[in-house]
């Protein structure tokens, strides 16, 4: 009942967003019945359904070819009604801006009212008022065109500017001498559409802007996912460690994210990035599917190609348990890729310990959960400990058992800026180096993405943390 409560909570506020958005950007911009209100409308409709779609596809169990084809239009329109919906929302600002700009030049932008006198145009001025003019001679935009074409008005011949020729004179009857064939009268120019309204020009102004910015954001936001994650590099002290350890080098990656966008070509990037750093150690921490081994099988492969001294370990992210751990446990231990299963091994200088995601509780697979007493409970406490667990949030067992330093990612550093101050409220930490009691916490913003395939404001990153021993 919870749950249904909640999804119908989310699928409200979701179908309200795109209300907005369509008042904002095609209602208050076309007209109705239009062409341009048809289109707008029809997007609006079929665009969100796309997302909601990629979003419950693969829980559905579609086909994964499916998947791939709603995953980019679904996720990416996802990213858009984000920023779009920001943009609009610092535009309602700027509206009561746009609409005190000066009346004169809303007066020029829009067509006279009946009955409303128009000021004369410059040009008009040296041209001398007709004598005997009617009081209601109406004096419109044609009227000036009349005037200045030497057009008859009601009264007699319109005047001509001094300098301009003799004046002709006045037709008379003259019924026994037929008059020569007259060129046909100078017809009127038409006159200009009426320019938009005041409020007309506001709405898209606004709505142009706001999309011009949203799409800029998610296309900048989306290069730096495709271009591949930046190597970031930090020393990290540890009491214990030996002066024979000191510059230990772990490359430190997490929420790889291989699925229906990000594939084989993504893992190949990142693979070759980690083996330029020449790590004494890989340390891949949770979150690298989002999908199964029949799919996306393939895909994970070039991490086979993982060179380092003391070779790579594995251990679960939330994400793995929603497609199956144990089948991408097994996978990774056949490319070469160690996991440690509420583990650890003894490295030189230093133990490596991991443990299973807190997403194994609630997925189902009661037992099988952290388990920091299997990991760590009868280790030497004289030697220094480094942890391997997907989310931050098992700082506080870290702390309990001794760990010197703890290496998580799960949050993506919020991945779309505001998301940052969100992962803030479930997290110690969101990104980078902290303290907490005699236990230091690196968080990494991840190599991938999860949903849209962009990031803003948390640029993707593996992280070359450098071990430092105080007796060096």
């Amino acid at each position: 009942m919870t749950f249904l409560l909640v999804l119908l909570v989310i699928l409200g506020l979701f179908g309200g967003v795109h209300w907005y958005l369509w008042r904002r950007i095609v209602r208050d911009t076309t007209a109705p019945g239009g062409a341009g209100r048809r289109i707008g409308t029809a997007a609006a409709v079929l665009l969100p359904l796309t997302t909601v779609a990629a979003l419950m596809s693969g829980r559905a169990g579609a086909p994964f070819a499916v998947e791939q084809v709603l995953a980019w239009p679904g996720y990416l329109w996802l990213a858009v009604v984000l920023y779009l919906t920001l943009a609009l929302l610092a535009g309602e600002a700027v509206r009561p801006l746009l609409h005190r700009l000066p009346r004169s030049r809303d007066r020029a932008a829009r067509p006279a009212a009946a009955g409303e006198p128009v000021p004369a145009p410059p040009e008009a001025l040296s041209v001398a008022a007709p004598a005997g003019a009617g009081a209601g001679e109406t004096t419109g935009s044609a009227g000036w065109a009349d005037r200045s074409a030497g057009a008859a008005g009601p009264t007699g011949p319109a005047p001509r500017a001094a300098g301009s020729g003799p004046a002709a004179p006045a037709a008379g009857p003259e019924p026994s001498a037929p008059s020569a064939p007259s060129a046909p009268p100078e017809r009127s120019a038409q006159p200009a559409p009426p320019a938009p309204s005041r409020r007309l020009f506001v709405a898209r102004t606004v709505a142009v802007a706001a999309s011009a910015a949203a799409l800029g954001t998610v296309g900048h936001g989306t290069l730096d996912v495709l271009n591949g994650p930046s190597v970031k590099r930090i020393t990290v002290p540890l009491a214990k460690l030996p002066r024979s350890a000191h510059g230990y080098r772990i490359a430190v990656v997490s929420d790889i994210h291989i699925g229906p966008v990000l594939g084989r070509a993504h893992t190949r990037r990142i693979v070759e990035t980690i083996n330029r750093t020449r790590p004494d150690l890989v340390a891949v921490v949770g979150d690298l599917v989002d999908g199964e081994v029949a799919d996306l099988g393939p895909a994970a492969e070039p991490l086979a190609g993982l060179r380092s001294r003391d070779g790579s370990f594995f251990v679960t992210g939330n994400h793995e348990y929603f497609s199956g751990a144990a089948q991408w446990v097994d996978f990774v231990r056949e490319l070469g890729v160690h996991p440690l299963e509420n583990a650890r091994v003894e490295l030189p200088g230093f133990d490596l310990a991991g443990v299973n995601d807190p997403a194994a509780e609630r997925e189902g697979t009661a037992g099988e959960g952290p388990d920091f007493g299997r990991a760590l409970g009868d280790r030497d406490p004289a030697r220094a400990s480094v942890l391997l667990a997907h989310q931050p949030v098992v700082i506080d067992e870290a702390v309990k058992h001794g760990v010197g330093l703890q290496l998580s990612g799960h949050t993506h550093g919020g991945q779309l800026w505001p998301g940052e101050y969100l992962a803030a409220l479930a997290n110690p930490t969101v990104a980078g180096l902290e303290r907490y009691g005699d236990t230091q916490l690196y968080v990494t913003r991840g190599a991938g993405a999860w949903g849209p395939p962009v990031r803003v404001g948390a640029e993707s990153d593996i992280t070359v943390v450098t071990l430092a021993s105080p007796q060096a």
